[in-house]
């Protein structure tokens, strides 16, 4: 059986920034859910070490076509990403609940 190719996820820093207020005000209410919640992210985005294509492109009026990924986690969670060769960049981890219009501006 052929092996599928394995990509490189790399999380910048914008994005670890994110995810770390984030989970740091979640803390603050419940230290469990924040630990559970930061696990499942970085679950998911290890997983993109293969097939990143799965998830579908961000559709944004002034995000360019076919640039982002967007992958939903859990209810709230949104991973925006790209794949460049071999490589997958997470630029943004973002909780949907919060205003992101200055993403798309």
């Amino acid at each position: 059986m052929e092996k599928k190719p394995q990509y490189k996820v790399i999380i910048s820093d914008c994005a670890r920034q994110m995810l770390a207020v984030h989970i740091r005000f979640l803390a603050q209410k419940s230290p469990t859910a924040a630990r559970k919640i930061k696990n499942d992210l970085m679950d998911a985005i290890r997983s993109l070490h293969q097939m990143p294509e799965r998830f579908p492109f961000l559709e944004a009026e002034f995000i360019p076509p076919n640039k982002y990924h967007k992958m939903f986690i859990e209810k709230w969670y949104l991973i925006l990403y790209q794949v460049k060769d071999q490589t997958v960049y997470v630029d943004y981890i973002m909780d949907c609940r919060k205003d992101y219009g200055w993403l798309v501006r």
